[in-house]
């Protein structure tokens, strides 16, 4: 027996000692409102293991209000938010230190929409009618451009704050039109509710294209190869998605999600499992000077900056393995 331990302790210290498991990058990720299908492949990446894969312990949080995430990213307190292309560049022109690196939604999802049984079939039935939104600033810009194709200003309609009840108002006759609903939602809720909607796509009335949610972060980490490994992990997760939708959206209503398992729900994650970019890490820089000069030319902003300064493509991640 002796022998035997001796010659067990010989082999044991020939042996190479086992690699210690780096610890894992902790990032926080703080999403534009409450979790809904627009944030398939964060959470997707999250059930399916795709972050742990990357070495990343990421913290999913809803903010508490919509307007949390461009400030506190801004601050340093959240290391990744999700926000809108078209509010990047107004917040950037007010001197917040953000910069985009990915893209979630590639494609609009804000509309004009109205009740296919009410009096408004083209834009130019909204003369002297009420249109509903909920923030004040951009939506009367897109009201405008929107407007103007049919020949009608800002001063031909009026524009109603009906804070973030948007369906509510257009169904209970408060408004004519809504503004800033998205299509993949707010017309399936009002389908639901059987008073089917008809939406009029801004981008088809005057609007460049943009992408609708995109991933921030704080200026001095636009070149953070650990955000590389987060935006390639979603990239993976929306690869399964779109190829797995059944499993996925088992994947999202599951645990503490269960709550999310309704029809609306359900109708959303179709509707959107074809907008979310397959390459999120890539950059479409036309697309973002095109809609800088823009917004310069409606006086939404100052000036239009170099485009490195507040949107970037992440270098290549570093192993994490």
């Amino acid at each position: 027996m002796k022998r035997l331990l001796i010659a067990l302790a010989a082999l044991l210290a020939l042996s190479p000692p086992v690699a210690a498991q780096p610890a894992r990058d902790q990032l926080t990720v703080l999403l534009d409102w409450f979790i809904n299908p627009d944030h398939l492949p964060i959470i997707i990446a999250q059930e399916r293991g795709d972050f742990a894969r990357a070495n990343l312990d990421v913290r999913i949080q809803a903010p508490a209000d919509p307007n949390d995430p461009p400030r506190l990213v801004g601050a340093r307190r959240a290391d990744i938010g999700v926000f809108y292309q078209k509010n990047l560049h107004l917040a950037v022109d007010q001197g917040l230190p953000l910069v985009r690196v990915g893209t979630l939604v590639a494609t609009p999802l804000s509309t004009l929409t109205v009740l296919r049984d009410g009096p408004v079939r083209t834009l130019a039935d909204l003369r002297g009618r009420r249109v509903g939104y909920s923030v004040a600033g951009f939506e009367e810009v897109v009201m405008g451009v929107m407007l103007e194709g049919v020949g009608l200003r800002l001063s031909d309609i009026r524009l109603v704050n009906v804070n973030f009840g948007l369906s509510s108002a257009l169904m209970s006759g408060q408004v004519d039109a809504i503004l800033g609903g998205f299509r993949n939602f707010e017309l399936h809720q009002l389908d639901i509710e059987n008073r089917p909607g008809r939406a009029f796509f801004p981008e088809q009335y005057g609007m460049p294209a943009y992408d609708e949610l995109i991933y921030i972060t704080h200026r001095d980490r636009a070149r953070d190869p650990v955000l590389r490994r987060f935006i390639d992990a979603t990239e993976a997760a929306t690869h399964f998605l779109v190829n797995n939708p059944e499993e996925s959206w088992r994947m999202f209503i599951a645990g503490q999600r269960r709550e999310l398992d309704n029809e609306l729900n359900r109708r959303a994650f179709a509707s959107t499992a074809n907008r979310f970019s397959l390459s999120p890490g890539a950059l479409d820089r036309n697309r973002y000077e095109r809609f800088a000069r823009f917004l310069l030319d409606r006086r939404m902003i100052r000036a239009v900056p170099a485009l490195d300064t507040y949107a970037v493509e992440l270098p290549a991640a570093i192993s994490a393995r």
